[in-house]
Order: C-alpha cells, then sequence, then structure tokens
C-alpha cells in the first residue's frame, strides 16, 4: 500500500495546485529570499488561512516586527489580528534578540526559544508555527558546529510537536540562505526571487525541494496585491476542456453569414488583425453590444483607450455600449500595459472572470502587451488565458495591430496559430482611395467563405458589401459605384433600345394585320362575287330545266 505525504492546505491562490495538496504536515519548510521577496507576508497568510478555513490556529514568532507592526500590515490585506488573536485563533510573539547579548560557547543553545515556544503552541493547540526570520537567532554566531546542531536540534523538536511550520531566511550569497544550512535540514524549501527588467518587476516562485511528494519545478510568477499572494502556473497544463456546438453572433449578419450563418463557436478564441484604423475596436464593440443584448454578460480589456472614449466612439455607428454598463451586463477594465508586468495582467483578467462570472470578453488590442514583455512571454501569456477561458466556456476576442510591412500578415504577438477563428481586415488602395477589405483567414470546425468583402463603416453600423467584380477584378469604394453606375446606365440604355425595337416590330406586325385584313376583305369580296354568279347560273340552269320539263308536260298532254 503506497500512503501519500500529509499535507496542510495554504490557502494560498495557486500554490497548493502545484504543491499538489500545500506545505508537508508536521514537518519544517524553509521560505527563503531576500529582502522585500514577501516571507513575511507569506507566512503570515499560512497562518490566517489555516485558522479561518481549515481551523488550524498557529503561532507567529517574530524577531524583527513587533505584533502591533504585524497587525497594522496585514490589516491592509483585510484581516484583523488583534480581533484573531483575542478569539484564540493566532498567537504572535515578538522576541527581542540582542547581538551583543549573545556569546557564542560551546554551550550556546535554544532551550529558551523551545520553552516560549513550547507553551505559545500548548495555549492555543496550535497546528501551525511561524518562525520568522531564522537569521536573528543566529546572526552572533560563527561556529559553524555550534550551528548545525542547534539548527538540526531545532527542526527535530519542531517535528516532534508535530506542528506545521515555517521558517523564513534571507538570501545568501551563493546560497539560499545566509548559513547555507537551513536548506538542508528542512523537508520542503520554497525560493521568493523579485526581479525587474526593463524597468518592470515580476516576483517568481520556485520549489527548490520537497521530500516525499511530486511537485511543480518551474519558475512561477506570483503576485502581492490587496488581496494578499496568488501564484500563476506557467502553462494550463492540459488540453482537456469541453467544446460546443452552440454559436455566438458576432454583430454583424454578413460575417455570421460567412462563418457558416452561425457566427462564432461558444468558447472559442477570436483573433481581429489589421493595420491601423481599420476598425478592429468597432468589430469588437459590435461583438460585445450583441452579446451583452441576448443576454450575456461581458468585460471589456482596454489597453488602448478610456472607457468613455470607447463608448462615445461607438455611438458614432449605432452601437450603444453605456445601456449595457448601465444594466450591468458589461464591464470595462481600462489601463496602460505598463501599469503591471504581464502576470499582473493575466491575475487581473483571472480575478475578474472569477467575480464577474462573464461569458464573453474582449481584449484590445493585444499588441500594446509588446511593451511589457518579449514576444515569446506575451505568446506564453496569452496561451495560458486562451487555455484557462476555454476551461471556464468563455469566448474571447483579441484585436491585434498589423504592421504594413508585415508581408506574412502574422501578428507580432503569434497568437494567430493558437486562435480557432482568424479574421484579417486590409487597407485596400485604389482609385485615389482607402478602403477597408475583410476576410477570414481561418475558421477551426467550420464551413466559411473564402471570399473578401468590402468592409464599410457607416452611421448605421457595420456592414459587409457583396464582393463586386468588374473587369479588372474586386472593385471598392468610389470604382464600385462607378461601375454599378456604368452597368445601370448600359442597362438603361440597353432597355431603351429594346423597348424601341419593341415598338417598331408592334408598328409592323399591326401594318401586316392591316394589310392581312384588307386582303381577307378583298378576298371574301371576290369568293362573294364568284359565288354569286355561281348561284344565278345554277338557277337559271334550274329554270331552264323545270321550263323544259314543263313544256314537255304540256306536250305530252296535247296528244
Amino acid at each position: 500500500m503506497h500512503r501519500t505525504l500529509p499535507k496542510s492546505n495554504t490557502g494560498i491562490r495557486g500554490l497548493d495546485e502545484i504543491t499538489t495538496g500545500g506545505l508537508p504536515s508536521g514537518r519544517p519548510t524553509l521560505i527563503c529570499g531576500a529582502a522585500g521577496s514577501g516571507k513575511t507576508l507569506f507566512s503570515l497568510e499560512f497562518l490566517v488561512h489555516g485558522a479561518m478555513q481549515y481551523n488550524e490556529p498557529g503561532v507567529f514568532v517574530a524577531f524583527e516586527e513587533k505584533a502591533e507592526e504585524l497587525a497594522i500590515n496585514m490589516a491592509s490585506l483585510g484581516y484583523d489580528l488583534n480581533q484573531m488573536q483575542q478569539d484564540g485563533q493566532i498567537r504572535i510573539d515578538h522576541v527581542r534578540i540582542e547581538r551583543s547579548e549573545i556569546e557564542e560557547t560551546g554551550e550556546y543553545n535554544l532551550d529558551g526559544l523551545f520553552i516560549r515556544l513550547g507553551y505559545a503552541i500548548d495555549s492555543i493547540g496550535a497546528k501551525r508555527v511561524v518562525l520568522d526570520t531564522i537569521e536573528s537567532l543566529f546572526s552572533g554566531l560563527t561556529n559553524q558546529a555550534v550551528l548545525r546542531a542547534e539548527l538540526r536540534r531545532l527542526f527535530e523538536w519542531l517535528k516532534e510537536k508535530k506542528v506545521t511550520t515555517i521558517i523564513t531566511g534571507e538570501q545568501g550569497e551563493g546560497s539560499l540562505t545566509r548559513q547555507g544550512l537551513e536548506e538542508y535540514v528542512s523537508d520542503c524549501v520554497i525560493l521568493l526571487d523579485h526581479r525587474v527588467e526593463n524597468k518592470i518587476s515580476t516576483r517568481i516562485l520556485r520549489i527548490v525541494k520537497y521530500r516525499g511528494s511530486v511537485h511543480g519545478t518551474n519558475e512561477y510568477p506570483f503576485l502581492i496585491d490587496e488581496e494578499g499572494i496568488s501564484v500563476l502556473p506557467v502553462t494550463s497544463l492540459r488540453l482537456n476542456h469541453p467544446v460546443s456546438l452552440e454559436r455566438l453572433s458576432s454583430g454583424i449578419p454578413a460575417l455570421d453569414k460567412m462563418l457558416g450563418g452561425g457566427g462564432f463557436y461558444r468558447a472559442s478564441s477570436i483573433l481581429v488583425s489589421g493595420t491601423a484604423g481599420t476598425g478592429k475596436t468597432s468589430i469588437a464593440g459590435s461583438f460585445v453590444n450583441k452579446a451583452c443584448s441576448d443576454g450575456l454578460r461581458a468585460i471589456y480589456f482596454a489597453f488602448e483607450e478610456s472607457p468613455h472614449q470607447i463608448v462615445r466612439n461607438m455611438r458614432s455607428i449605432n452601437i450603444d455600449l453605456q445601456s449595457h454598463l448601465d444594466s450591468g451586463m458589461l464591464l470595462f477594465s481600462a489601463a496602460r500595459p505598463t501599469l503591471n508586468g504581464l502576470e499582473m495582467h493575466l491575475l487581473n483578467i483571472m480575478k475578474l472572470v472569477e467575480k464577474f462570472k462573464p461569458q464573453v470578453i474582449v481584449l484590445d488590442p493585444i499588441s500594446n502587451l509588446i511593451t511589457v514583455g518579449s514576444n515569446s512571454e506575451v505568446k506564453s501569456l496569452l496561451t495560458r488565458l486562451i487555455d484557462y477561458l476555454q476551461e471556464q466556456q468563455i469566448t474571447v476576442m483579441f484585436t491585434a495591430l498589423a504592421l504594413n510591412d508585415n508581408k506574412t500578415e502574422q501578428t507580432d504577438e503569434g497568437v494567430s496559430s493558437l486562435v480557432d477563428v482568424w479574421i484579417l481586415v486590409r487597407d485596400i488602395e485604389s482609385n485615389g482611395e482607402r478602403n477597408r477589405g475583410l476576410y477570414v483567414m481561418k475558421s477551426r470546425g467550420m464551413k466559411h467563405s473564402n471570399q473578401v468583402r468590402e468592409f464599410v463603416i457607416t452611421d448605421q453600423g457595420l456592414k459587409l458589401v457583396e464582393v463586386f467584380l468588374g473587369p479588372e477584378g474586386v472593385l471598392t469604394g468610389s470604382a464600385r459605384v462607378t461601375q454599378q453606375l456604368m452597368e445601370k446606365t448600359s442597362e438603361a440604355i440597353r432597355d431603351h433600345a429594346v423597348s424601341r425595337k419593341d415598338r417598331e416590330i408592334e408598328r409592323k406586325r399591326l401594318v401586316l394585320e392591316s394589310k392581312i385584313a384588307t386582303l381577307k376583305e378583298e378576298f371574301e369580296s371576290l369568293q362573294e362575287e364568284l359565288n354569286k354568279s355561281y348561284i344565278e347560273d345554277e338557277l337559271k340552269k334550274s329554270i331552264m330545266d323545270n321550263n323544259r320539263r314543263e313544256l314537255t308536260r304540256k306536250r305530252d298532254d296535247l296528244h
């Protein structure tokens, strides 16, 4: 029988996922890092969450900060440490150690700390303990033998008490801690790092070791905000999210027709790319407007324009986003990408998604994220975001700026290969004017049009003009209108010529019919004359025959 290592949930967002359950129960864990990396906050959250969520009281032994200072610091996250102490959920003990009072002797030991810590644990029945920071205990010691012996004795004593312990330590030069010994006697070691690249700060967490347990070995970005610490896994781990056959309209009927008549699949990812001024934001606004009108909640993440500016601009094309804001169906989140690092943007998106529970979100434009990260970093973020949203069954639309000199028409972010639908809006310059053309580059799982449509932005909304073929190919703008007028004129002339021909035919028909009628009358007259002569001859013959018979009869009577 295989027994898994007992673990204590930390309650820290994301950490329990990469540790597959939390920190080792009844064993010491070392949290190390440079000053300001978040060690104290990490350990305090471990205690607070244990007491509030898992009914495990905790003891915090501070060697640097006083209880009052810690209470003030945690109050910014909404935790009342003073009240928790009164309720017996936690106990904070400040131990003052002066280096001048420490004499390095072979008899140096931590018996006093054991007594004090043991009393604190027993007083509230603590299951969790934090020692912050361990350097303060041995700041005056240089004898490595004494230091190693006391460290090992401390860790063994904590194990005997069967408390889950966090010990914080300052990062040393060339080692995880200043003494370089704590990481060897700890069952779990977590390293916190705070890096600044291109003036953008990023906090990184790495599990250096974890005895007896499988754990994530990557560097995981973590963030500290008003809700505390959040750890973000680098990838979404598995591609096993469900799919849907339900369709969502794009808000442009002609575009829905190009996509097989129904629009986008639910929980799919859509990329709208094009050069500046081609109407990408207008397409996104139309999509959000239709979704909200159909009763779907939506979040619009804007990295370039303010919400008021977007609402005003959408009104010019007969799209009223303000009504959806007022009804609570639409939420805007607008900020310059340089406000935070990529990980903070990802965390904000995930938090808003969890709070607002949208069915649709828009990121406009993702091109601006390049200012706070490299192409590979932005692609990694978008990959994780797409996987997360698909798992949550949320439909996402990205807009991206494509450069005029981009011959391959790929976006800088390299996200076109990740999305399910890619719509490209292009400039078409001809006849001394600039028009827009739209076509579907790809649409997974559905039949879609391969034609280029003229994309027209009017004060009544967005329209896709049917393909108009002239003698020289597809025509747009004034060239299309001119060709249409020419064809209309030709048709009118042709109709006029046809009607003139019809009138001439009708006139000739009438003349011929008149002649036919005259000839018919002449024929009938002639026929009547001929019949008249024939009748008279017959009458004469009949009379003569009668006369002859009468004469013959009379002659016979005389004899």
